[in-house]
């Protein structure tokens, strides 16, 4: 015996093809387990609304609300916030999955659009809205389909916004109310 260790002969090439090795080993076990799953369409829950217009109108706030709110369409976001001036706003997704919002607030209608539609949003022709909160509306619009219908009312500007079509936000708008809940 000659008192020496064994010693293993390693090289560069060989720890490299190693590494491979790993690596295939590990992508193939990640593959292979997401197989078997289906993924999960998510959808956001739909959330209780109509309290938190309650909540308001108790305070004496007066916030616009649908009076009934489509078949199939579903609140995704609620905001109140009781600052001096008061904060109140909507979000839905409507039968089709397409985007209504609604805010109002004492802001000016520059910063609401350029905030919930875009920066580069145009000024079209004005539209009649008919509904209890009917009259005259400014239109908006930005190069990537959202539309965006404004009434100025005293302090408050309440703005109708999204990606749905045309027609269905207006179709919207001519919902809002401001009668005291039940």
């Amino acid at each position: 015996m000659s008192g020496k260790p064994a010693r293993h002969q390693t090289s560069m090439a060989g720890m490299i093809g190693a590494m491979i090795v790993l690596v295939a080993a590990v992508l193939a076990v990640v593959l292979l387990r997401d197989l078997g799953r289906e993924s999960a369409e998510t959808s956001p829950d739909a959330l209780e609304w109509e309290s938190a217009v309650a909540g308001a109108q108790d305070t004496g706030l007066e916030v616009a609300y649908p009076a009934r709110l489509p078949a199939g369409w579903k609140v995704t976001s609620v905001e109140l916030e009781p600052t001096d001036p008061p904060t109140w706003g909507m979000g839905m997704l409507t039968d089709t999955g397409a985007f209504v919002g609604l805010r109002q607030q004492d802001e000016s209608v520059r910063d609401l659009v350029e905030t919930y539609v875009d920066d580069d949003a145009e000024e079209g022709d004005p539209v009649q809205v008919g509904g209890d909160l009917g009259g005259t509306w400014s239109t908006y619009t930005d190069e990537g389909g959202d539309t965006a219908f404004v009434l100025e009312r005293g302090d408050d500007v309440l703005l109708v916004y999204g990606s749905a079509p045309r027609e269905v936000i207006i179709d919207f708008a001519e919902q809002l109310t401001e009668a005291p809940r039940d």
